[in-house]
């Protein structure tokens, strides 16, 4: 079955209308900040970095130590991220191929390209998340790693998500307007961009999102056509020129054309 291009990707359903449950939205928070902190913090210093009331906070990182996704030195009164993750990590693995798919892939284009690859599964216009990579050989090293967030509109990927979500530009525009870059490109000239991607199926961004580099990603689909992955490839700008990044491009289109098709129904 061919891979679907950009006119046969249905408009999603409307996204159903979620109401807000504060405690878990606050223990998700928790999570993620103590996954960044280098060490473990305390209940006064984590409701601060959060805006949380102190005791509410102590509510709710007691809750977590009890269900094992946080643990806490009894001594020092600090938390950090407990085992129970890796259980949930562990069996998210096991229900998602994706990952253990795309691995030889990147592995073979880091090796080739001498490059960073990474897979990252595209969740919605806020979020992205890399579930797999190899790194290259060679002085410069991205920082990501397994389980890295990104907003879903940024970078190369962020073109694709633009490119084939369906959204709104009205929303679309919202949503770039909150974005970092080290050197943000104009709106009107994103957004041809992101035309010139949904007919090219690949996305080129040369030094927007992080100075000095180039990332080149290609969209992956599901089942239903919808854009779910995105194979990327980051170097140096100095290393790929014009000519490089389009071979790349072509090369990074053919691996996830190839990832599409097997999550197509024969």
């Amino acid at each position: 079955m061919p891979t679907p291009a950009a006119s046969s990707i249905p408009a999603p359903a409307k996204t159903p209308c979620l109401r807000p449950v504060p405690a878990v939205s606050r223990a998700v928070a928790i999570l993620r900040l103590l996954g960044r902190s280098p060490n473990p913090m305390g209940v006064k210093a984590i409701a601060e970095s959060l805006g949380l009331v102190t005791s509410t906070c102590l509510h709710i990182v007691r809750v977590l130590v009890d269900e094992g996704l946080l643990k806490v030195d009894e001594s020092t009164k600090r938390y950090s991220l407990g085992s129970g993750l890796l259980s949930l990590a562990r069996n998210a693995l096991q229900t998602n191929s994706f990952p253990s798919l795309a691995q030889p892939v990147l592995d073979r284009i880091a090796a080739q390209w001498n490059v960073t690859a990474i897979a990252a599964e595209v969740i919605d216009l806020d979020h992205m998340v890399v579930v797999a990579l190899s790194k290259a050989h060679a002085p410069f090293r991205l920082h990501v790693d397994v389980g890295s967030r990104f907003p879903g509109l940024i970078s190369a990927t962020g073109r694709l998500m633009a490119a084939f979500s369906r959204t709104p530009w009205s929303r679309i525009e919202q949503r770039f307007g909150t974005l970092r870059w080290e050197s943000p490109p104009h709106f009107a000239d994103w957004r041809a961009e992101v035309e010139l991607a949904r007919v090219q199926r690949y996305s080129i961004d040369t030094g927007n999102y992080i100075a000095g580099v180039t990332l080149v990603a290609a969209p992956v689909f599901d089942t239903k056509g919808r854009l779910s992955h995105s194979l990327t490839a980051a170097g140096m700008s100095g290393h790929i020129d014009d000519d490089r990044a389009q071979a790349l491009a072509r090369e990074l289109l053919r691996e996830a054309d190839a990832l599409t098709r097997l999550a197509l129904p024969d």
